[in-house]
């Protein structure tokens, strides 16, 4: 009995949408988290009448045939990349992006990964880097005797020192793009790389045409929103459920053939 099979491919996918959704409400309060959506697909069908198929010697075609789906299967789970709101957090190292663009962080191994998540701090010996010790590119440096430090929309980190009236320029922070901003890889730590999915970081400054701009002062919140998670968590479990009931009705129906004589 095909049935049987059906349901149970429909629970695990229904147990897969339902482990995406409490991921997302997990991560409700990390911050520049954006929300995961599965994508479901049907699997093969059984032909047990081709369509399109004569149907006689004078040449009629079969108008539609019998297929019988063999169940469901999880296709994608895609990350929706909708801007977060912006919390004022008043410190000047919590970097928002409002826009279009990635920080790019430099990992221990040497290769690239890239957040938006701005939540900065200084190390011992001054640079800019993330809550986890890794170095902000391009790598700038603010001095022990600094007295503020200021980074305006463009990514220009500007020291100010006692007694100096002009700010001091230490560099200015990129950002990067990518072409399919989905097909980065989630490494954790709101940490991405590129994949040959998401093409190639194209790296310019904040604010020109096609990148956001640097807020400081500001962090990104995480765009889930808890009303449509619970929803779907509902629509999910009932989902989970009504497969269940066609499990429990084709064992009865194979109940019912066992017991016939």
């Amino acid at each position: 009995m095909r049935a049987l099979d059906i349901a149970a491919t429909g629970m695990l996918a229904q147990q897969t949408n339902v482990e995406v959704i409490s991921n997302n409400i997990a991560n409700m309060n990390t911050t520049a988290y954006t929300r995961r959506r599965p994508e479901f697909a049907d699997l093969l069908y059984q032909n047990l009448r081709r369509v399109g198929s004569t149907s006689s010697d004078t040449g009629t075609i079969v108008p539609t045939g019998i297929q019988i789906g063999l169940g469901v299967k999880t296709a994608a789970v895609y990350r929706i990349t909708q801007q977060g709101s912006l919390v004022n957090t008043n410190n000047p190292l919590d970097l928002a992006v409002q826009g279009r663009g990635y920080f790019k962080i430099l990992l221990p191994s040497g290769d690239y990964a890239y957040t938006r998540d701005g939540s900065f701090q200084l190390s011992a010996t001054g640079q800019i880097v993330t809550h986890d010790g890794y170095e902000v590119m391009p790598g700038i440096t603010v001095n022990s005797n600094a007295t503020g430090i200021t980074i305006n929309s463009s990514g220009q980190v500007l020291e100010s020192q006692s007694g100096v009236v002009t700010p001091t320029n230490l560099g200015q922070l990129t950002l990067s793009n990518f072409a399919n901003e989905a097909g980065m890889e989630a490494i954790g730590n709101n940490m991405y790389l590129p994949t040959p999915a998401s093409g190639t970081p194209q790296d310019s400054n904040a604010g020109q045409p096609g990148y956001g701009t640097i807020q400081q002062g500001f962090l990104e919140t995480s765009n889930v929103n808890v009303v449509s998670e619970i929803t779907n968590l509902i629509s999910a479990q009932r989902a989970y459920e009504m497969n269940s009931k066609v499990i429990q009705a084709a064992d009865e129906m194979l109940s019912t053939v066992n017991q016939m004589k």
